[in-house]
């Protein structure tokens, strides 16, 4: 059984300051952001949804994925979203060795568009790792977890807890994945209607 929280909790904000968790701001604006693609269908979901509540978002791409699908990766950037690293392999950084990590994170970078944006997947990196990125890497974590990866929930539960925690500033995460999409597709439309009928609206990370 897998156990995870769909909100950060601020001690956690406080222990790792370097990292970006949620955006200050007196705006109604929320920071969408999808991990571990492009791959076909799935993300051509997610850009489709976007399109259509006119909603900006941030992919955290796979490096190999990214080669292997360059057409919907252009089709991410045309559409006017941003992009930011997710290692090539989609290492985890916890039983990783540093140059490893490294190496793994640079071989994903030169093949991205110019960007600052680096998310580790399963949220996991060393403080050493961290450091070894140079120092103009924006490391972007989160402060709502969808869940949608998870299959010991519901759909309906992925968007309620979705919902429910987010908040002007929030940097969302949902996954542009196969493992995700039974969630995610039934929650993604349904929480960018719910959050534009709010008076939100939903922009990318700056790369």
């Amino acid at each position: 059984m897998s156990f995870f929280l769909h909100y950060t909790p601020r001690l956690l904000h406080q222990l790792a300051p370097r990292f970006t968790w949620h955006i200050p701001t007196n705006e109604k604006t929320i920071f969408l952001t999808f991990d571990d693609g492009p791959i076909p269908e799935v993300t051509e979901f997610v850009l489709d949804q976007l399109n259509q509540f006119d909603a900006k978002a941030t992919f955290f791409c796979i490096g190999d994925n990214v080669r292997k699908y360059t057409n919907i990766f252009n089709r991410i950037l045309q559409d006017g979203h941003s992009a930011g690293n997710h290692t090539f392999n989609h290492l985890k950084g916890w039983s990783t060795p540093d140059e490893v990590y490294l190496k793994n994170w640079q071989e994903c970078q030169s093949i991205l568009p110019e960007t600052r944006l680096f998310r580790p997947p399963y949220g996991r990196i060393t403080l050493s790792q961290a450091r070894s990125l140079p120092a103009e890497t924006q490391i972007i974590m989160w402060d709502v977890l969808s869940g949608d990866f998870s299959k010991e929930i519901t759909p309906e539960n992925c968007l309620h807890q979705s919902i429910r925690h987010t908040k002007a500033g929030s940097i969302v995460v949902f996954h542009d994945s196969h493992k995700a999409s039974e969630n995610m597709t039934y929650a993604l439309p349904r929480y960018l209607e719910h959050f534009k009928r709010q008076g939100f609206r939903f922009e990318a990370l700056p790369m």
